[in-house]
């Protein structure tokens, strides 16, 4: 009997037990697309996996509310997988006939992949560890909750999904990669990520005399312009703090100033410790462009998630993964992404690494995340389940 445990140089290991049950995991995929459930509302989808990984023999932990974790092999933990489950309140655009069925919400970010990538992941270990023991722990974390801010990753740390860990691996779907290759990158993946919103209030009045109001849509545009002015100005450059606006409304009407309006955008920024004082300037900033034209200033600036930092040794477990599993030209370094991921919050006090796995079909049309259209080469999901299942295979080396 192999031990797969301790094999020296595994190669191409995945594939084999992989086979038989790829036609389920890319049906579990096409259920779970068909069928997305937002952040921290995720209950069909942790119903469907527990259920799975229960006929498996396994016994999966559900956490408070969504999610959920399960660990396979015996012994102490060598590593841990982690994918979210939660999709976007966005209108699906695709056409495909597994398209969502619930108006408005929809897998626009490719967690239907991760989540079924990290089911697979538990039913081959779980395969082998019932003919050859591992010799060691894998656990799998099925987190609720990436899409909201600062995310569902802290909750399920608060409830000891990291206890006995010693380090964490996590994949994202990157529709700028050509399925059969992953992205990789030492050091800092993502960027980190904050909230704004801003509300204004002070005396409506008439266009003509605005000198007896507190000019409001002037004063929402001073703070739009000047704000990432300011910050670029008084945070170092090379930290790539940049602050843009997904919402500015205000008035109905051409010849009145209103008496409130509103805005909201995002602060990402390239680097840990710049993100932390980005934060502070920001809000004095806000307050201080906004004085002079006495509107009053209720700010609602939440701080989300720090860069994902991926850590030398692990990244390297994952690459040698990729070059066994697929092949020698199958990684790829990836540039640092301005996006923000709550996978940060795990990385916070261990080693780890996030990949990003290609889901682009060679020759095919380009596809960004977060939107509505977006269709992944379903081939993805097959090869992130071999590269993650085998770097966890290689961690039980080192116990």
């Amino acid at each position: 009997m192999r031990n797969y445990s301790t094999e020296a140089e595994p190669t191409t290991l995945v594939g084999p037990w992989l086979e038989p049950l790829l036609p389920e995991l890319i049906a579990f995929r096409r259920d779970l697309h068909a069928h997305p459930e937002l952040s921290f509302k995720e209950f069909r989808t942790t119903d469907k996996l527990a259920r799975r990984l229960e006929e498996a023999g396994l016994k999966p932990r559900r956490l408070e509310g969504t999610g959920l974790t399960v660990d396979i092999g015996d012994g102490p933990i060598a590593t841990a997988l982690r994918g979210d489950i939660d999709a976007l309140p966005i209108i699906e655009e695709t056409g495909l006939p597994f398209a969502s069925k619930h108006h408005g919400v929809t897998h626009a970010c490719g967690h239907d992949v991760h989540t079924a990538t990290m089911l697979g992941a538990a039913l081959v270990l779980q395969r082998m560890h019932e003919e050859s023991p591992l010799r060691g722990t894998v656990r799998i974390i099925f987190q609720p909750a990436e899409e909201t801010m600062p995310g569902g990753a802290q909750s399920c740390i608060d409830q000891g999904v990291l206890d006995g860990v010693p380090r964490i691996f996590a994949l994202h779907c990157d529709p700028r990669i050509e399925v059969g290759k992953i992205g990789t990158r030492i050091g800092a993946i993502t960027s980190a990520s904050d909230t704004i919103k801003i509300e204004l209030t002070g005396r409506g009045g008439h266009t003509s005399r605005p000198h007896l109001t507190e000019e409001l849509v002037f004063a929402l545009a001073q703070i739009a312009v000047n704000v990432p002015a300011v910050l670029s100005r008084r945070v170092d450059v090379r930290s790539g703090v940049s602050v843009v606006w997904g919402h500015i409304s205000a008035g109905s009407a051409p010849n009145a100033i209103p008496a409130s309006g509103y805005m909201a955008g995002t602060m990402r920024c390239l680097d840990r410790d710049a993100w932390h004082n980005a934060g502070e300037i920001l809000d004095e900033v806000i307050q201080q462009i906004a004085a002079p034209y006495g509107v009053d200033v209720h700010l609602e600036h939440t701080r989300g998630v720090p860069p994902v930092v991926n850590s030398e040794h692990e990244t390297a477990l994952i690459e040698a993964a990729a070059r066994a599993e697929i092949g020698e030209g199958a990684v790829v370094l990836t540039p640092q992404s301005m996006g923000g991921e709550d996978f940060a919050w795990f990385l916070a006090d261990l080693p780890g690494a996030m990949m990003r796995l290609g889901t682009k079909t060679p020759g095919g049309e380009e596809y960004d995340l977060h939107r509505g259209d977006y269709i992944l080469d379903e081939r993805a999901l097959g090869l992130g389940i071999k590269v993650l299942t085998a770097a966890a295979l290689r961690t039980l080396r080192d116990l």
